[in-house]
Parts: C-alpha cells; sequence; structure tokens
C-alpha cells in the first residue's frame, strides 16, 4: 500500500474507549506506540490518568499487506482479532501471563475495524529492563523460564495455528519439517531477488536446506504450544516485574525447536537462561538457517512498501544476512 496511511486519532478513539471502560472516565489522550508492523497499538489515558491499551486490525494499520491470509498455513500472516482472542483464551486457560482482555468489539460499531483493550503493562519491556539492569533482569529471564516451561508443556493434537486447531481445524502442510524446509526456499528465492550475497550463493544454500532437511527424522515427541516469534521486546513487566507475554497472534501448536531458534536468535548471550536439554539437533540446524531466511526476506520485503521506521527493519535483515553466508562459510 502506497496511499496515505490514516491512523486513529483521538476523537476516533473516544467512543471505543467510552465502550470499553465506561462513561465515568473520559478519554484524555492517544499515543500510538511504536513498533507494531501489522496491527495498530494506541496507550489510552484516562482523565483520571489511568491507561489501557488499544488493538486495532486494519489494513491502514497493516504495513505487510499481506492479503487475505491462509490459516491452514501454519506460518500465513500472524495477526487479526480472531487470533488475538484465540490466543489470548488459550494462554490464560494455561496459565501463561498475558495483558488481561478488558473489552473486545468485532462489530465495528465504534471504530472501522476490529479492536479490543488490554491491560497497559507499567514494568516496560524485557528487553528495555536488560538494558537498564542486566542483574536484575536476570531475575526476570529466569520468571520468563518458568512461564515458557508452562506454555511449553501445554501440548496440541496436530500442528498450525492455536485459533484453527482447538477449533477442530487442520494445517495444509504435511509436517513442520517440511514447511520449514519449503519456507525456506521460498525465502531463500526472495532474498536472492533483493540482494546480490544471496543471489551469489543460492544454489548452495538451496542444497544446504534440502540436506538438513533429509537429515531430520519422523518426530516422537508431542507437539508444543509456542509463542513463535518470542524476543526481549514482546515480553512486558507487570509493576511487579513478572513477565507477560505480548504479540500473540501467531500462538501455534509446532516443535519446540522453532521456539527456541527464535529464542537464541533474539536473546544472544542472554539465552543461557532458557536453554532446556533434549531437542532434537537435526531440527534446530534446519530451523536456524530457515529462520535467519525468514529474517532476510520479511524485513527486506517490509521494506519494499512504506513502513514508517526503515532503520531497524534494514538492520535486522543485514545481522541475519550476515549469519546465512556465516553458515554457508561453515
Amino acid at each position: 500500500m502506497t496511499a496515505t496511511r490514516r491512523l486513529l486519532t483521538r476523537d476516533d478513539l473516544a467512543p471505543f474507549a467510552k465502550a470499553a471502560v465506561g462513561p465515568r472516565r473520559i478519554l484524555a489522550s492517544t499515543t500510538r506506540l511504536r513498533g507494531g508492523s501489522k496491527k495498530g497499538a494506541y496507550r489510552l489515558t484516562f482523565d483520571d490518568d489511568t491507561t489501557a491499551i488499544a488493538y486495532v486490525w486494519s489494513a491502514d494499520e497493516d504495513y505487510w499487506d499481506a492479503g487475505a491470509p491462509d490459516h491452514r498455513d501454519p506460518f500465513s500472516h500472524g495477526t487479526g482479532f480472531d487470533l488475538f482472542t484465540a490466543a489470548h483464551h488459550r494462554l490464560t486457560a494455561a496459565g501463561v501471563r498475558t495483558p488481561r482482555l478488558l473489552h473486545a468489539d468485532p462489530t465495528h460499531t465504534h471504530l472501522p475495524a476490529e479492536a479490543v483493550v488490554v491491560e497497559d503493562m507499567t514494568g516496560g519491556s524485557l528487553e528495555e529492563a536488560l538494558e537498564r539492569d542486566p542483574v536484575a533482569g536476570r531475575a526476570v529471564l529466569e520468571r520468563l523460564a518458568a512461564q515458557l516451561a508452562t506454555l511449553h508443556a501445554h501440548e496440541g493434537p496436530t500442528f498450525g495455528k492455536v485459533a484453527l486447531i482447538d477449533n477442530g481445524g487442520a494445517s495444509s502442510a504435511s509436517s513442520c519439517e517440511q514447511r520449514v524446509a519449503d519456507g525456506a526456499l521460498r525465502d531463500l528465492a526472495e532474498a536472492a531477488g533483493r540482494d546480490a550475497r544471496i543471489a551469489a550463493v543460492e544454489d548452495e544454500l538451496a542444497a544446504g536446506v534440502r540436506e538438513l532437511a533429509a537429515a531430520v527424522r519422523p518426530r516422537t515427541r508431542p507437539y508444543a504450544l509456542i509463542h513463535g516469534e518470542l524476543g526481549p521486546d514482546h515480553v512486558l513487566l507487570d509493576a511487579d516485574g513478572n513477565p507477560a507475554l505480548i504479540d500473540i497472534e501467531g500462538l501455534l501448536y509446532f516443535d519446540v525447536e522453532w521456539e527456541h531458534v527464535f529464542l537464541r536468535i533474539r536473546f544472544g548471550p542472554r539465552y543461557d537462561a532458557l536453554r532446556v536439554p533434549g531437542l532434537d539437533e537435526n531440527r534446530l540446524r534446519l530451523y536456524r538457517l530457515a529462520m535467519h531466511l525468514s529474517l532476510v526476506a520479511g524485513p527486506l520485503r517490509l521494506l519494499d512498501g512504506d513502513f514508517p521506521r526503515p532503520g531497524p527493519m534494514r538492520a535486522i535483515a543485514e545481522s541475519n544476512l550476515l549469519c546465512v553466508l556465516d553458515l554457508v562459510e561453515r
């Protein structure tokens, strides 16, 4: 989408906020939070200084412009009211902390989009906490590790998005590893079309993906409930420093190795606090290369559009591209 996007104002959000919290509190101001590329996140500040967060799903808020997703694909575009509410219900039932859902409106009654209001977590992000005080941040990482143990202990009957599987649906992919390998080859072709360094080693990388996929043996463990994109920026802290997971629409049942590959990439040297024994090394190797390719192709694709903060996306693509090249050289 290249046309000017219309983001929401206080006046736009006031009727929705009133429906969410009642008439006694007046919406004083709104702030659109930075970082989101799939939905709008707005901090709502009321006249009594209380706050809440509104999530809004609309075409103007989604910079990926991916079109209507097919949720039978475990990795289809992970955004939308239905995905969010299904994921929130599943996490709450599993005993995993996420901001409390205060109000949900799929009817477009007060906004020209589906939207929810959730609890505003006042402790900031885990990413900020780790930068501010690494020692105190370590204690939060240990709490997060306990949350992840609870999350991953919940199993699904098959793999796929929670919103699909919990309603009796089935994935369109034949296996987790086959879906990852197929996606890696597509991401490789996309990245090669946008960066000459990847293009120069495209054939070698394609052969590497196929070789790693061939080494994966049929699974013997259940499908775990995983977040899918859990970095320190997707963990917020409450007033007591307890972690809560956000950006949960991609919640799915899948190989737990996929979660740990992403955790290792995003937490870097701090990943040791989250490490667990018994993971399948062959799956980890395939998933690591596939994840790096995804984190090259995805940001480069986003940069083709009008995403307003290109610098961080360019940095994500570049750092993962260097990791891909490093894997080629090994």
